[in-house]
């Protein structure tokens, strides 16, 4: 146990780096978006490219902060069931439904995206739009960001495992210090 837990604390040290690189995905594209407004408004010049940046800035944030708001728990949960039950039951609950729902469905869309991304990078595929951007670059992240939201699974079935055994001061010794 103490080597899954192990692995469980790199996979939420690696998700803790991917959560804080969407944050910044956010401001880029906030960023970018107010550039393309002075620039059309003032100098009445736009490009599809602007516009395409930030979608793919969106992307990017939604796919690489999957993994981390799992890490932090912060996904909706309707709580009929879930709230008035004790903590063991909860700790059922997460086992099955990451067994049952989330790592069948990570896998198998994270494995139907890479054929779309791959085929996308041997064709150098472009947006139809004028000006528009390479397309593979953000196809990348759709096979990559359910890797990593399958490997943030593991790492809380790890974690839930490992507190229904009773090692609960062993998930928490193994946990990093968020810096």
């Amino acid at each position: 146990m103490r080597r899954l837990l192990a692995l469980s604390r790199d996979i939420d040290w690696i998700n803790e780096r991917l959560g804080h690189i969407a944050n910044w995905t956010v401001f880029a594209a906030c960023m970018i978006s107010a550039g393309n407004a002075i620039v059309r408004y003032t100098f009445n010049y736009s490009s599809n490219a602007w516009l395409e940046i930030q979608w793919y800035l969106f992307g990017a944030m939604f796919m690489l902060g999957a993994s981390y708001t799992l890490k932090v728990n912060g996904h909706v949960r309707v709580d009929l069931v879930y709230g008035h039950v004790s903590s063991r039951t909860k700790l059922w609950i997460d086992v099955f439904g990451t067994i049952l729902f989330l790592l069948p469905m990570t896998i198998i869309i994270g494995w139907l995206s890479w054929s779309m991304f791959f085929s996308s990078l041997v064709s150098m595929e472009y947006s139809s739009n004028a000006g528009g951007l390479i397309r593979w670059p953000i196809k990348f992240f759709l096979p990559f960001g359910f890797l990593m939201l399958t490997a943030q699974g593991l790492s809380e079935l790890i974690k839930r495992i490992a507190a229904l055994r009773g090692d609960a001061d062993l998930v928490q010794s193994y946990e990093r210090p968020v810096q």
